[in-house]
Parts: C-alpha cells; sequence; structure tokens
C-alpha cells in the first residue's frame, strides 16, 4: 500500500495517524504542496483531483481521507482495534455523523484561519483585511463551540467513551490554526482535556512528528520565494478578495 502525503495536511496527518498507530504497513510517498508537486505528471497519475492523500493498494486508488481511513480499518481488522470505527450500530452512526458535519464546518473555517494568518500575508505581502480575518476566526470559534456541545458533550470522546476516527479527524483539523500561533484550547478545561486524552491514545512522539511540519509554517515565505510558488498563488488569493 502506498500512501501519498504532505503532513502539512490535515486529512493526511489523519491517515498517517492511523496507519503509524495501528501497524498498517505501507510505503510513504511525499507530495510536496508547497512546491506543487500535486500538479506533477507523476502525481497526476495517481490521482486526476490532484490533491493528496492518495491511497494506491496495488491498482486501487482512493482519494478521499475518510473513504481511506475506513478502507485501512475493513482492510486490517487484525491490525486496527474495533473502537477506531465502531461495528455498533449507533456508536458507528455517531462517528459517520461527525465525519460528515466536520467538511463544511471544523474543516472549512480552520483552513480559512490558517490560509488567513500563514499562507495569504506570505504571498501577498500585507495582512488579510480586519474585518475578514475577525470575520474567520467567529466563524472558527462558533464551529468549535458547536462541536464541543452537539458532539464531544460530556463524553471522553465523540462516541463514546473509546477514541475513534471521528476523534483522529477532528484533532488533526484543531490542530491547523494552532500552527498559526492561535490557541483554541486556551480557556477550554473540556477541550484542553480531550485532546490529552487522544494524544495518549495516539502516543505523544507520534503525535507531535505528525504535526511537526504545521508547527513550524515561518518557514513557507523562503520555501514559497524558492519553488516560485508565490507567483503561482497569488491570482488565486487575490481571488478570494475580489
Amino acid at each position: 500500500m502506498e500512501l501519498y502525503l504532505d503532513l502539512h495536511s490535515q486529512p493526511c496527518r489523519s491517515v498517517y495517524l492511523l496507519a503509524k498507530r495501528t501497524g498498517i504497513p505501507f510505503t510513504f510517498k511525499s507530495v510536496d504542496l508547497s512546491a506543487g508537486q500535486q500538479f506533477g505528471e507523476d502525481f497526476g497519475k495517481v490521482s486526476v483531483v490532484r490533491k493528496v492523500p492518495a491511497m494506491k493498494d496495488g491498482d486501487f486508488i482512493l482519494t478521499e481521507s475518510v473513504a481511506i481511513l475506513q478502507y485501512m480499518v475493513e482492510k486490517f481488522p487484525q491490525l486496527v482495534p474495533g473502537h477506531w470505527y465502531p461495528s455498533d450500530l449507533q456508536r458507528r452512526a455517531l462517528v459517520n455523523e461527525f465525519l460528515s458535519w466536520q467538511h463544511t464546518a471544523l474543516r472549512a473555517h480552520g483552513s480559512k484561519v490558517f490560509w488567513f494568518r500563514a499562507v495569504v500575508p506570505v504571498v501577498t505581502g500585507v495582512a488579510v483585511p480586519k474585518e475578514k480575518m475577525d470575520s474567520a476566526l467567529e466563524d472558527l470559534k462558533q464551529t468549535m463551540d458547536l462541536f464541543q456541545s452537539k458532539f464531544l458533550k460530556d463524553s471522553s470522546f465523540i462516541a463514546g467513551e473509546e477514541v475513534s476516527l471521528a476523534d483522529l479527524v477532528a484533532i488533526v483539523e484543531i490542530m491547523q490554526p494552532v500552527g498559526t500561533g492561535l490557541d483554541v484550547f486556551e480557556g477550554q478545561p473540556a477541550l484542553s482535556a480531550w485532546r490529552e486524552r487522544v494524544k495518549k491514545v495516539i502516543g505523544e512522539e507520534l503525535f507531535d512528528e505528525a504535526h511537526k511540519s504545521i508547527m513550524n509554517v515561518d518557514f513557507l515565505a523562503k520555501t514559497f520565494q524558492d519553488n516560485g510558488m508565490l507567483e503561482f498563488l497569488k491570482p488565486r488569493i487575490n481571488k478570494m478578495f475580489t
């Protein structure tokens, strides 16, 4: 099994963490998004959507992170404990509910804040207008509040008392804005306690390894300058503000 990944990407981190934590055998195929490798000819042969993660298992290819996670769970039942994707109907439904919700909520708003704080100023040379940044931060705050009240509630994990794919996807998404210096856990004891529980299950060393690149985003300016991606990204980012 080949996994095409860039650990700056939240979905890539979820796939990587599950595979590493459970001992699923795979070959790490690096796709450097900051260098535009997703647009290269070689990766285009693997994924016509040109996004990561992508998985190739023999001649079989998947290009959506949730589908990849579920595939790995079901392909390797001898390696992946059942709590990651519960067989119990209602617990699995809770996992699926979160996985369906997070795309347009937690992922969308966390990613937007990451781009506004870490990428847009590097590419354009100016900060995002205050009203747009304030709006993005408010959207993220409301989404985080809903995550706690709707999905986490008073449980140890999203689907009950054991960690699942839902928690794995949630933590990597929440860490994205954290990588820009925005501590969304500050003043949130229940959320912070959940984070520590998830990290303990994953293993702190593995968790930190997977998030090392996202916690060091200051290098992006030099990287974009060196590989010519600044000019490539400028028109795309300008469209966001016109």
